[in-house]
């Protein structure tokens, strides 16, 4: 008896996935989680939706004139308020901001420049937050706000290093982009020679540029970036044409992104990585699946029961995430280490 007590004890402390539906069939790419209870996930064919009891229901909301746009990011600055980027050339890469829980929106940021591509952003608070493009003619594209969205800045050339050839980033799960902290922002990189990761200590107005370990090349680099405090960082990708590979694919920072390390263990591509807030746990998914580690990513282990998911992302209160990814898929997690 003693036996199977432990044997229940580790199962119902074991990660279990739970299927939810979300009532649409597009690929959902971003996915941002506020609470235990609400949710937020976003993605092709001008999808947003929302939850507000943890996953039962979704409901999908309206964005005007969004309808043939691919939301690739969306970030959650409270139950009710939330951005929305869209990516693509020209005029599709824009920016929308709800406070009502999204039964309106209002459009921040649209892009005039036919060579910018916006992949990703990030936000300390409900005023300010980065938004990161793919170079344009050896420069790096990255946006402020410090009002909320009413206006969005470019930084000024003399504050960011030179941008290499082709470099930008990946717009396969809103996380190119990490913030911490009041000033401390990070953005990894990739498609150019060397994956690295660009980084600013004073609220994103100057940036240096740091190399990374990871694979680099056309379909290669950089898909996420996580921090847990100021020094405590990771990065993963991989080569998104090879998901079964896991060769070069993650590396680890204890000096806030000035030096990265490479770590081995994940169990293929990743295009997300994500903390448990307030712990060491790190999640890294990819379409074929995931992996965890509870030591800052230096050791890893198959999480199971996932597939087919782009993004991951814990809740900022409590123990529970949402993965979401091909034909509409959410799977929520609830996660005890």
């Amino acid at each position: 008896m003693r036996i199977l007590s432990a044997l229940t004890a580790l199962a119902l402390l074991a990660p279990a996935w739970t299927d939810q539906p979300s009532g649409v069939t597009a690929r959902l790419r971003g996915v941002s989680a506020v609470s235990d209870r609400v949710a937020w996930a976003s993605g092709s064919g001008g999808t947003v939706l929302r939850t507000s009891d943890g996953g039962a229901s979704w409901q999908t909301l309206i964005i005007s004139g969004a309808e043939k746009l691919d939301f690739r990011d969306i970030d959650a600055v409270s139950e009710q308020s939330a951005y929305a980027l869209s990516i693509g050339a020209g005029e599709s890469s824009r920016i929308y901001k709800t406070t009502d829980g999204g039964r309106s929106w209002t459009r921040q940021f649209t892009n005039t420049d036919p060579k910018a591509f916006f992949d990703a952003m990030a936000f300390w608070d409900a005023d300010r937050g980065i938004a990161f493009s793919d170079s344009i003619d050896g420069r790096l594209v990255i946006l402020r706000t410090d009002n909320g969205g009413r206006a969005w800045t470019r930084v000024a050339a003399e504050g960011l290093p030179p941008a290499l050839d082709n470099e930008g980033a990946f717009a396969a799960s809103g996380t190119n982009v990490a913030v911490h902290g009041r000033d401390h922002v990070w953005i990894g990189t990739g498609a150019a020679a060397v994956a690295r990761v660009l980084r600013s200590i004073d609220g994103g107005r100057t940036w240096t540029a740091a190399a990374t370990p990871l694979a680099a090349g056309p379909s290669s680099g950089i898909f996420s970036i996580a921090f847990r405090d100021a020094d405590h960082g990771i990065v993963v990708g991989g080569d998104y044409r090879k998901e079964n590979e896991a060769v070069d694919n993650a590396a680890i920072t204890n000096d806030g992104g000035r030096t990265w390390t490479k770590v081995t263990g994940l169990s293929g591509f990743r295009s997300v990585v994500t903390y448990l807030p307030g712990t060491s746990t790190l999640i890294a998914m990819g379409p074929q699946g995931a992996d965890h580690s509870t030591d800052d990513g230096r050791t890893w282990a198959p999480l199971m029961g996932s597939s087919g998911l782009h993004t991951f992302a814990f809740a900022k209160r409590g123990r529970a995430g949402w993965g979401a990814g091909e034909k509409g898929r959410i799977m929520r997690l609830n996660y005890q280490p």
